[in-house]
């Protein structure tokens, strides 16, 4: 069975404006790889726009569509964070966090109002974005004795391996990163050494 491993986000953090009857939402969009990366960006938006009415946000992480937060900001629900989470999963994107910040514009907007300029914003942020495409990976921590450096030296080599870090104390140790369609095949490459710990991380 092939695992698709591809997926789409973008290269670095981009913004994006919708204005509606004196409104200003403003969308900032980030690439992030895990929900930990979340709090400080909330933080530093809100420490640069300190009159904003609302910081609406959602994120996407990974290749499941089951792995989001939304989170509408005292905005009525599913007006805010929903829109900006469904124009992320329209455009095909993940490890995404989008923050969309209102400026109130003294005219209520009704519901249908807030879902489009919620929308539009984050829309507005995606088109302003370089859209990559990146690869799952998978992270080994792999332990040997010296007499097997060699053979694994020949697996790294042979299978184009990221080499995330490597010591060489008392025992080898290396941190390896593989795309998640192919870490099988390494990891049975792997097992045919010698006294050789394989772990996932």
């Amino acid at each position: 069975m092939e695992v698709n491993d591809l997926y789409r986000t973008v290269d670095q953090p981009a913004e994006g404006i919708f204005r509606d009857k004196g409104s200003k939402f403003i969308a900032y969009i980030y690439p992030i790889s895990a929900e930990t990366e979340i709090k400080a960006i909330l933080q530093q938006l809100k420490a640069e726009h300190p009159k904003a009415r609302h910081h609406c946000w959602a994120y996407r992480l990974g290749m499941d569509t089951s792995n989001y937060r939304i989170n509408d900001d005292g905005e009525p629900s599913g007006t805010a964070g929903r829109p900006i989470l469904n124009s992320l999963l329209s455009s095909e994107l993940t490890n995404i966090f989008v923050v969309v910040v209102r400026y109130f514009g003294g005219t209520l907007l009704g519901v249908p109002g807030l879902i489009n300029a919620y929308k539009s914003a984050t829309i507005a942020t995606i088109e302003n974005s370089n859209i990559i495409e990146k690869t799952e990976n998978v992270v080994y921590s792999v332990k040997c004795d010296y007499l097997q450096l060699n053979q694994v030296m020949r697996i790294i080599k042979e299978t184009d391996l990221a080499v995330k870090s490597q010591s060489f104390d008392l025992e080898c140790s290396f941190l390896l990163e593989v795309r998640k369609s192919t870490a099988d095949i390494l990891r049975a490459k792997l097992a045919q050494v010698d006294q050789i710990q394989i772990d996932f991380v």
